[in-house]
């Protein structure tokens, strides 16, 4: 199936690993990206930072997801915005798969 030329569901685009984080990017362009994240239980992205703005939509599962020292539980259908340069960790309370948007301008 190709996302981009026929109907699909973001959640069954790629599967959970055992122990793993997975990632397939949708869309790919100097103004942004779209990527599809499946994260293990337990599983997560230890805290950094990017030059863009983000959002994450969590299309299964729930997530703590620390934002510049304060911490969310996203359950599935939530979302949260991630500002530019702020400092951001996630990680699986229980499997969870997401979809990041990062915009680049």
């Amino acid at each position: 199936m190709n996302p981009e030329r026929e109907p699909s569901t973001l959640v069954d685009l790629l599967d959970y690993q055992e122990q793993s984080v997975v990632s397939r990017t949708l869309i790919e362009k100097p103004t942004g990206t779209v990527t599809l994240f499946a994260f293990d239980q337990g599983q997560g992205l230890s805290e950094h930072t990017a030059p863009f703005d983000a959002l994450v939509h969590v299309l299964d599962g729930e997530a703590e997801i620390a934002l510049s020292g304060t911490t969310a539980i996203v359950k599935q259908g939530g979302m949260i915005t991630m500002p530019a340069n702020e400092p951001h960790a996630l990680k699986a309370i229980k499997r969870f798969k997401m979809m990041l948007i990062m915009i680049k301008s």
